[in-house]
């Protein structure tokens, strides 16, 4: 145990509380703190701790194998957490948290079949973007939210995925904020629900697209592996035999 390896199980501790604050009115009745209020600082404390852990550990050489396989069940953890806790609150819509918590879970079966393997298989450009998009996504809809639930009612129908603009609340926010009368807390909570959910749209895209990108490394890591030769075996079943390294 060390100070990387402790961040992150503070981060996995962090989880269950965090579905409280978003679920139920235990900050306001506990603290006198909105939900969102808290709800935020908790998830950006707890992504911060994500980089914390990292940095120090490859800064002071205290790299371990706990803390290679605790992270980033930690990272899913909190964001799949904090995903379907916005789903419950209806601050975002199920179609999107399937495909990225998918996603999820596609990526660390294919990286654990790789490292059987013998084959190691890196964190892509994209999947960093998709992570800092996640979190940034995550913290504008907890902080945009009013009790729990979005700040737009739009005449009880559902958020528009793509035309924002016909939302009536967000049209006259954006007219105060242009100088059109005094803008509100209101006003800003919906600014930051219409950024939420278009920020969606990119978490969604490099999540696809990060994913290929696995794929694709995937498929070349284990054509170009050496101690995979194909089976010329009876068995249809086992297209490919691991063998150990020459020498």
């Amino acid at each position: 145990m060390n100070l990387p390896n402790f961040l992150t199980l503070l981060r996995i501790f962090i989880v269950p509380l965090l579905v409280v604050v978003l679920l139920t009115p235990f900050s306001e009745n506990w603290f006198g703190v909105p939900r969102h209020v808290l709800g935020v600082l908790m998830f950006l404390g707890a992504a911060l701790t994500d980089y914390l852990d990292g940095h120090i550990a490859r800064s002071r050489g205290q790299v371990t194998r706990l803390g290679q396989l605790l992270d980033p069940i930690a990272d899913k953890l909190l964001i799949s957490a904090a995903l379907i806790s916005l789903v419950e609150n209806q601050l975002a819509p199920a179609w999107a948290v399937v495909i990225i918590i998918g996603r999820e879970f596609a990526v660390t079966g294919l990286r654990s079949i790789a490292a059987v393997e013998g084959v190691v298989i890196s964190a892509s450009k994209m999947g960093k973007v998709k992570m800092l998009a996640q979190v940034v996504t995550v913290a504008l809809l907890i902080a945009s939210s009013v009790g729990g639930k979005p700040p737009v009612a739009n005449f009880g129908r559902p958020f528009p995925a793509i035309e924002f603009w016909s939302v009536p609340e967000l049209r006259m926010a954006w007219q105060h904020l242009v100088g059109n009368g005094p803008t509100t807390g209101n006003d800003w909570q919906v600014l930051l629900y219409t950024a939420g959910r278009a920020m969606l749209w990119l978490v969604v895209i490099s999540a696809c697209t990060s994913m290929y990108g696995y794929f694709s490394s995937f498929y070349r890591g284990l054509t170009q592996n050496p101690r995979l030769k194909p089976f010329t075996g009876s068995q249809p079943s086992r297209p490919y035999e691991l063998h150990p390294p020459p020498g």
